[in-house]
């Protein structure tokens, strides 16, 4: 059964905004609205004209293996469904905000059509026709690789297998499943990277989401 994750090769990120595009496209959500499920997040730096430069971090939903957004839930409104998917059942959702308080990475927001907390689903519903998500279909420099961490032969699998990886706020112990290339040009690593983050390789994270992933998958729903 497949888990699924992406990677993202955010060095090639050129805030084109297509992805976010396509998402609301594949979601019914209006163009001009706020963050939603994705989004790009930007950082600048330098202190001169000389060296200003500005950073973009796609990102959405992490997916987490134990993700706290399901543990606080009251009435069971998100959960887990195969494949890995943290998703929400908008019909038990009492809107009480705990997952969005519990979610280090502010993935989630209302929904006011439906009056339910919402958030990126992986495309779950377009997957097994097209095998990948709207955002990764659409992105021109091809950041976003997503695909099966349990298939050896998947392109997402490989590329982790060939690179060094980190995750965001790996202090929090969620396990997410948006996995972070390590740039590939020195300076701009040098640049966006910064101080004390951790990299990775796939067989030293391996056993860590093989042993959660086999705890969490009892959970799993039918999507």
């Amino acid at each position: 059964m497949a888990n699924y994750a992406m990677a993202l090769e955010y060095q090639n990120c050129i805030d084109c905004r297509a992805c976010e595009v396509a998402c609301k496209d594949e979601n019914g959500v209006m163009l001009g609205a706020d963050k939603q499920r994705i989004w790009v997040g930007i950082v600048e730096g330098g202190t001169t004209l000389a060296d200003a430069f500005l950073n973009f971090y796609p990102s959405q939903c992490n997916h987490c293996e134990d993700a706290p957004c399901i543990t606080v839930c009251p009435t069971g409104a998100s959960h887990f469904v195969e494949g890995g998917i943290v998703k929400v059942d908008y019909d038990m959702c009492i809107l009480c905000k705990g997952c969005m308080e519990a979610c280090p990475y502010e993935a989630r927001f209302i929904d006011e059509p439906r009056h339910s907390v919402d958030k990126c689903t992986f495309c779950d519903g377009r997957t097994q026709e097209f095998g990948t998500t709207a955002c990764s279909a659409t992105c021109p420099t091809k950041v976003r690789t997503f695909g099966d961490l349990e298939d050896p032969n998947s392109l997402l699998r490989k590329t982790l297998e060939s690179r060094e990886f980190f995750v965001l706020k790996e202090n929090e112990d969620t396990l997410p499943k948006l996995f972070y290339l390590v740039p590939q040009d020195e300076e701009y690593r040098n640049r966006t990277m910064g101080k004390g983050i951790k990299t990775h390789t796939w067989s030293d994270m391996a056993p860590k989401y093989e042993a959660a992933t086999t705890k969490r998958r009892t959970e799993w729903k039918e999507a």
